[in-house]
């Protein structure tokens, strides 16, 4: 039975050990990689409405291209330390430029080329009726909102850099594969699983160990106090 109960104590402590580092390691490691929210406003509308959960992987703006919707931080331009929403128009180098027409739709053109936007808000791909020409500066990038007549975007500010943001202030790339989060979600809640046994473990050890604890002997003869 000792044998058993030590057992028990041993166990107790490798299962709560190996839920403690996989519950702490998956959460810091999610905590590190992605970013989580909700639109505060309808500059991304239809493809984000406000309100919907987003996700986005944390990433500096080396790595993103043009299409992809990313988290900047401008609070010297936004007035606000909360993450803006944008989509990636043109990236260093490119010539962004609205609008040309094609058959009966306006398009933006990103180096005389028009784009195919199915994203933007009842297909309107201007919104302000208002033509820019921007030359994008290598280390930039030029940004707009989907619902283009609704979006403070890089066509409002045309006397910083024609517009353009440093690509360090992305912050993260939005992801529609939520597959990564959900598995470090399960890591930790299989960690919180194991903490648990780990304590049931601990307490039957304690049990065992209390029960089988050696009776002290009786004094041979009475003592009195001095």
């Amino acid at each position: 039975m000792a044998r058993s109960g030590r057992g028990l104590g041993i166990a107790a402590l490798v299962v709560g050990l190996l839920g403690v580092l996989l519950a702490g390691g998956g959460f810091l490691y999610g905590r590190g990689a992605y970013g989580t929210g909700t639109p505060s406003s309808q500059s991304m509308e239809p493809t984000y409405e406000r309100g919907d959960r987003i996700v986005w992987e944390r990433m500096d703006g080396s790595g993103v291209r043009r299409g992809d919707v990313v988290m900047l931080s401008m609070p010297e331009r936004y007035r606000t330390d909360a993450v803006v929403m944008q989509r990636v128009i043109g990236v260093g180098g490119d010539r962004v430029a609205c609008c040309t027409t094609v058959g009966t739709e306006e398009r933006v053109t990103v180096n005389g080329k028009p784009l195919k936007e199915p994203y933007v808000y009842g297909g309107d791909a201007d919104g302000l009726d208002r033509p820019y020409d921007v030359r994008v500066p290598e280390g930039r990038l030029f940004l707009m909102g989907d619902r283009r007549s609704d979006s403070m975007d890089s066509r409002f500010f045309a006397d910083d850099h024609n517009g353009t943001v440093p690509v360090d202030a992305v912050r993260g790339r939005v992801t529609d594969d939520h597959s990564g989060p959900a598995l470090l979600g399960t890591a930790v809640l299989a960690g919180g699983v194991l903490v648990l046994t780990g304590i049931g473990l601990g307490t039957g050890f304690l049990v065992v160990r209390r029960r089988k604890a050696p009776a002290v002997p009786p004094a041979p003869w009475p003592v009195q106090p001095v």
